[in-house]
């Protein structure tokens, strides 16, 4: 059976489609069977594997409003499998509150397609609502992306506040698969105390490898195609392809 991590973090900006992205396509090059679930109504993750949102049956919206197959909505890439997403997700969270279960139709959902992947990500939205509830509800576990940034830091109690609240009161089995640093930037020190800070809050869940600032990291998105295929060789690359590597090792 396989295993459904949600990319989770309130905070925006700090590299977490990015990471939900990158890692799908890593992961898939290695071998894995993957589906990336896009739960953000940006839909960035969907466009991230070139998935056009306007040319799509079905999303994730379909999914868990609708009553929809997840098997129906998912769209095939050269990447991994991608449940895109859709603008109208923006509205579920209100709609949700009508439905039987609100806080589940995404993890009941998923079941009909589990054990067809090795790796499930849920790319969940910025911020701690329903949608997010939604993704931690399916999750087995959690990847959280940090930003190598002072601000990054002051959003974690609230997000393991959140994480604890869920586990004792609607999925027990929810923990932390891992933590990734993300925009590390070597040449300051500030960046190494922040994630010498945040080996010391999660000791032993933060993946060795970090990943940098580079600009191809920034660029593959608006090819509409992950790092590893636009420049295979850039250090934003290498770093995926490295973290994937321990994530199929973890695994």
């Amino acid at each position: 059976m396989g295993k459904i991590i949600a990319v989770v973090n309130q905070k925006g900006g700090v590299g977490k489609t990015t990471t939900a992205v990158n890692l799908t396509a890593a992961l898939h090059d290695l071998g894995l069977k993957i589906l990336l679930c896009d739960f953000d109504p940006q839909a960035n993750a969907s466009s991230g594997l070139g998935v056009d949102k306007r040319r799509i049956r079905h999303s994730a919206y379909d999914v868990i409003i609708n009553d929809v197959s997840v098997e129906q909505a998912i769209v095939s890439t050269k990447y991994g499998d991608v449940l895109p997403s859709h603008p109208d997700l923006a509205g579920a969270g209100v709609e949700l509150l009508s439905l039987p279960d609100p806080n589940h139709r995404l993890g009941a959902a998923l079941k009909e397609v589990k054990d067809k992947y090795d790796l499930i990500f849920i790319d969940c939205p910025p911020s701690l609502e329903l949608l997010t509830l939604n993704g931690l509800c399916a999750a087995d576990s959690i990847l959280v992306p940090v930003q190598c940034e002072y601000f990054a830091l002051e959003g974690l109690s609230d997000l393991m506040a959140t994480l604890r609240m869920v586990k004792r009161r609607l999925n027990p089995r929810l923990d932390i698969f891992g933590v990734a640093l993300t925009m590390f930037d070597g040449r300051t020190n500030f960046s190494t105390q922040v994630a010498q800070e945040v080996r010391r809050h999660f000791p032993g869940k933060v993946f060795t490898t970090v990943i940098p600032r580079n600009i191809r990291l920034a660029e593959a998105p608006s090819h509409g195609i992950p790092v590893t295929a636009y420049d295979r060789s850039s250090r934003g690359a290498k770093a995926y392809t490295a973290m994937a590597e321990e994530i199929k090792n973890k695994l």
